[in-house]
């Protein structure tokens, strides 16, 4: 019996059961695209379990952890973003009608004010009772809370019975899943085989059904009754308890026999496996000394024990030698066309040593990027010939050749993914992959398809190897993106574009070194037969995987995930496949990888959702941010260029407008129809994707907009939010900063302001406060502070751009086109939207208005009603 077919994954959009007997849904049940998220309307802030807010956070009943215990089905993109930031400067609580912006949906079955730590899982009770003939789905039903799982965040805590209403496309029901989440701490950990169903392959857990007398437990996927080789046999139901899997919706097993033959291990992964610097040498003197410096500032940052390697390439690769201490010295490759395998034997098995551990090359390191020059001819920089293809691939043979480290006889391999980080300045021009200089070129749309199927392959073959290609690209001349993204993506790796070598590409360079990493990574996603799903986005690949040999209806959706990181997470999309009957309805995401320590890792969280035949009481669960996420990422698979985003505005506009139709109600004697008061953030999160980076016209250039597109889809929840919606702080006497709404009222002549949207972050100060040289150095300085701590949290996936605004500068625009227009509405909405203004007298009123720099933008609650849709009342 062969597996039945399953659902693409990656940038595909189209749609297949997970069923065989099922038919394929209508991936355009109606004409509008999934929706984009917008910013939220500031609840308190929800904070991760792994993250316990700051006492400096003055936010009144800080809610618990994350979306829970919630879980999707659907195959996502799998990226992590930071999650929300705790600050050292302290934070007041928005006014009344306001949360704080969240980071992590709130889970229901916690009342405000708890917390739940990851490291120590909640004292939750089997719930299970004795087996009859007639076997019951129910447990106690208050015996384990919806959502507490800090690696999956439903887009609702509850599931809708029937078909028709549950598979509304404008709203849409999913999940995202942070697979690699918490590699650090992580769940509780149990060194031995799971139990696993003997007919689907799912794992026991915290909601099956437990026969106490003779062990047996029923799969709550499939319900077929499973042996425990007695282990579960106890006296009473509360010995149950002391089963990891059978107290905690999320556990790790955890095997530490290696698999890998010829390898050592070692105490810490980062000892053995080894970095590879490949640097374009075609850069123009002010660009180079900003990366000498940011070099130097690397290798100083490096452990000891770490290795490196060094290469150079422009029209020839340069490999550099290790073994002469005096000088710097390098073996040269040409770089028009791959190198032969002889040439990399040569090179290999030769007398160099090209892979060096910083406590014995550290001075050598510096010698060589002090022997660094600018390129001196006169070609334009995207004319000059930059071999960067073959320079990865000679970077490749290095990584997995002999690297001098030799015991008795057996090769010391690298425990855990080894990295190669280009330094780039401009596009690949020359040798393999390469595209012509010119977009004129007559023969540049083949020879682009061409680099692009190999680099895809390059990448491919870097992750077979174990091998993470990050690209960090940085100056004013274009890269190519679309040719050199296939590279890292296939690889694991990630693509950042920065303004310069300097600061934040120093930063993000040392950040690529020590990120956390596991490999072999395969995602495996269970769910009831009722669930169905329709779509995944994330970085992985379907993986197909005959289990039926073992688990003869195993139905599971496998991944193959391309690294397993802190920072990644797959967007799942979910329907009904037919009306519900049960009272719940089960997840079940198994991941499986080597972590850092080359110990075999399977991470299983289970999750439980209640069903409900209410519309009303569904609604009421939805999570607006978790859904908006959802919204923008299916929306933004489908946003391939300008163009295509500009049509995409539109189909948030149909979304809204199909949202109200379906889950409002019509306003008597009107055609207007009120939004569903149930979900009151949803519109405004939409309205900033909408104008914001990801589909507005603030972000220029393609590269820019494809390298966001690409991190967005990629990105967790945390990020994904905040490049959506961004969050406002305003500066505060005492060093205190309050959270309000992203609305351009904010900009307050006496006040400073930090906008946090993602990748980027900005401080604006106000005229008045400008003018006062003391108050303005000491509010800067605390702007800059609480940005640095924003930006700390983050990886570097992220620019982390830190870019100073003041009032009536030109800059100010910059700003001011990523908060919503709000100056021009009437002063009672203004007042509902932004309370802050009470305080405000009414000649201060006055001076705020006459501020503005108008874009002649509709506001937000113009644009709703333009739908003819009446906007919801402020949370």
């Amino acid at each position: 019996m062969s597996n039945p077919p399953q659902p693409p994954i990656g940038y595909s959009v189209s749609i297949t059961p997970s069923r065989p007997d099922t038919p394929s849904p209508d991936p355009e049940k109606i004409s509008i695209p999934p929706p984009l998220l917008i910013a939220p309307r500031f609840p308190p802030p929800k904070f991760q379990q792994d993250q316990t807010p700051s006492p400096s956070i003055k936010t009144p009943n800080a809610p618990s952890p994350a979306n829970g215990l919630k879980t999707g089905s659907p195959i996502p993109h799998l990226s992590t973003p930071p999650g929300p930031p705790v600050f050292t400067s302290p934070v007041r609580p928005a006014a009344v009608p306001f949360r704080a912006s969240p980071a992590t949906p709130q889970p229901v079955a916690f009342t405000p004010g708890t917390f739940l730590p990851t490291s120590s899982p909640p004292n939750f009770s089997n719930g299970s009772h004795e087996l009859h003939h007639q076997l019951s789905n129910d447990t106690e039903d208050d015996a384990v809370p919806v959502g507490e799982s800090p690696y999956v965040l439903f887009s609702a805590h509850k599931a809708l019975k029937q078909k028709k209403q549950a598979n509304v496309p404008s709203l849409g029901f999913g999940a995202l899943v942070s697979p690699g989440r918490g590699i650090s701490p992580g769940p509780q950990i149990i060194q031995r085989d799971p139990h696993r169903c003997h007919s689907c392959g799912a794992y026991a857990n915290i909601f099956c059904n437990i026969l106490l007398g003779s062990g047996q437990w029923q799969c709550v996927i499939c319900r077929e009754l499973n042996g425990s080789e007695g282990e579960y046999i106890v006296p009473c139901k509360e010995d149950l308890c002391n089963f990891p899997e059978l107290s905690s919706p999320m556990v790790d097993y955890v095997q530490t026999g290696n698999n890998r033959p010829g390898f050592v291990p070692v105490s810490d992964s980062r000892m053995s496996a080894p970095i590879v610097l490949v640097i374009d040498e075609c850069l123009d003197e002010p660009h180079l000394w900003d990366l000498q410096s940011s070099l130097h500032a690397f290798v100083d940052s490096l452990p000891p024990t770490t290795r490196i390697g060094i290469i150079l390439y422009g029209r020839t690769v340069s490999v550099y030698d290790f073994s002469e201490e005096s000088f710097a010295s390098a073996d040269v490759l040409p770089g028009a066309k791959s190198p032969s395998q002889d040439a990399l034997k040569a090179l290999i098995y030769g007398t160099g040593i090209y892979l060096s551990p910083m406590h014995a090359s550290l001075p050598v390191a510096h010698a060589i990027f002090s022997s660094l020059r600018p390129y001196k001819m006169k070609t334009p920089e995207t004319s000059r010939d930059r071999c960067l293809g073959t320079a990865v691939e000679v970077a490749l043979a290095i990584v997995q050749g002999p690297s001098g480290e030799m015991s008795r006889g057996v090769i010391k391999r690298s425990g855990g993914n080894s990295r190669i980080i280009v330094c780039a300045g401009g596009p690949n021009t020359y040798g393999p992959g390469s595209v012509p200089h010119s977009f004129s070129h007559p023969n540049y749309p083949h020879m682009e398809k061409t680099a692009l199927k190999w680099m895809e392959h390059l990448g491919q073959e870097a992750h077979r190897q174990n091998t993470v290609v990050d690209i960090l690209c940085a100056g004013q001349c274009p890269v190519r993106v679309p040719v050199l993204q296939p590279l890292a993506k296939a690889s694991g790796g990630i693509f950042v574009l920065h303004d310069d070598f300097g600061e934040a590409f120093g930063v993000n360079l040392q950040r690529a070194s020590t990120r956390a990493a596991g490999s072999r990574g395969f995602l495996a996603i269970r769910c009831s037969d009722d669930i169905l799903i329709t779509q995944v986005v994330g970085p992985g690949e379907e993986a197909h995987i005959d289990t039926h040999e073992t688990f003869k209806n195993d139905t599971s959706l496998y991944i193959q995930m391309l690294s397993v990181e802190e920072t990644q997470s797959f967007s799942l999309s979910l329907e009904n496949k037919r009306d519900i009957r049960t009272e719940y309805v089960y997840f079940q995401f198994t991941i499986q990888y080597l972590n850092v320590y080359q110990a075999d890792i399977s991470r299983v969280i289970t999750v439980r959702l209640p069903t409900v035949d209410s519309v009303s009481a569904y609604l009421a669960s939805v999570q607006d941010e978790v859904a908006a996420v959802l919204i923008a990422k299916r929306t933004l698979l489908r946003a391939k260029n300008f163009s295509d985003a500009i049509d995409m505005r539109g189909t948030i506009d149909e979304r809204i407008k199909d949202i109200a139709l379906k889950f409002g109600s019509q306003v008597p004697k009107s055609k207007l129809y009120r939004f569903p008061k149930e979900i009151p953030l949803l519109p405004e999160l939409l309205f900033h994707l909408r104008r914001g980076p990801l589909l507005g016209s603030i972000v220029g250039h393609e590269d820019e907009r494809s390298v966001i597109r690409n991190l967005f889809l990629n990105a967790s929840f945390d990020l994904s939010l905040r490049m959506v919606a961004p969050r406002c702080l305003m500066h505060r006497e005492g060093g205190t900063f309050e959270e309000l709404p992203a609305y351009d009222l904010a900009m307050q002549s006496d006040a400073a302001v930090v906008l946090d949207h993602g990748t980027d972050v900005f401080i604006w100060l106000g005229a008045e406060l400008a003018a006062d040289e003391g108050k303005s150095a000491a509010a800067l300085a605390a702007c800059r502070t609480l940005a640095e701590e924003l930006t700390e949290l983050r990886n570097e996936d992220e620019p982390n751009g830190l870019v100073d605004k003041q009032e009536g500068s030109s800059q100010a625009r910059y700003f001011v086109s990523r908060l919503i227009p709000a100056h021009k509405d009437p002063p009672y909405e203004q007042e509902a939207r932004f309370p802050q203004l009470r305080t405000l007298r009414t000649e201060e009123r006055t001076k705020l208005k006459n501020s503005f720099i108008s874009f002649d933008e509709p506001s937000f609650c113009e644009w709703v009603r333009s739908l003819k849709v009446v906007p919801p009342e402020p949370s």
